[in-house]
């Protein structure tokens, strides 16, 4: 799995000009999913985000996690995270996993993010064409890979 979190002031999903999801302090995750992945990636990239410090403290440094400023969490599913771009211009995909294994594990992800944060995380709709607006803080933007566990 790869993530792509950002901190946010405020954050919202619109499908079809319809809004989906709206957040204020928190989180937006983009989630890939690997053919690969497993519930053990699921359970380590959930408790990885949840406790990574990239909150300001009261003296601006980043010494607080998302459950430490109880923030909020919109996560979207995005495939394009594993794209390869190394042949021609056209990125390709097979990196990717199939809807039949990446539709099951991003609901165990949202299910799993859920308990440990507590309350309802917010999401996207998995293969939908969706608008995401953000206001990123700082800007703060990290990319975690759980094959790496970084």
């Amino acid at each position: 799995m790869r993530a792509v979190l950002q901190r946010v002031t405020e954050a919202s999903v619109e499908i079809s000009e319809k809004n989906v999801a709206k957040i204020e302090n928190g989180l937006v995750v983009l989630l890939g999913i690997e053919a690969e992945d497993t519930m053990g990636d699921v359970t380590w990239l959930s408790a990885k985000l949840l406790k990574m410090r990239i909150f300001s403290d009261e003296n601006g440094l980043m010494n607080h996690s998302l459950i430490d400023v109880k923030g909020d969490v919109i996560l979207v599913s995005q495939f394009t995270l594993f794209a390869s771009t190394k042949k021609g211009n056209r990125p390709g995909f097979k990196r990717s996993a199939k809807p039949e294994i990446a539709i099951p594990l991003y609901q165990s992800f949202i299910k799993q993010l859920e308990s440990d944060l507590g309350k309802p995380v917010q999401t996207g709709e998995f293969g939908a064409n969706m608008k995401i607006s953000l206001v990123n803080d700082g800007p703060v933007t990290i990319i975690i890979d759980t094959k790496n566990k970084e």
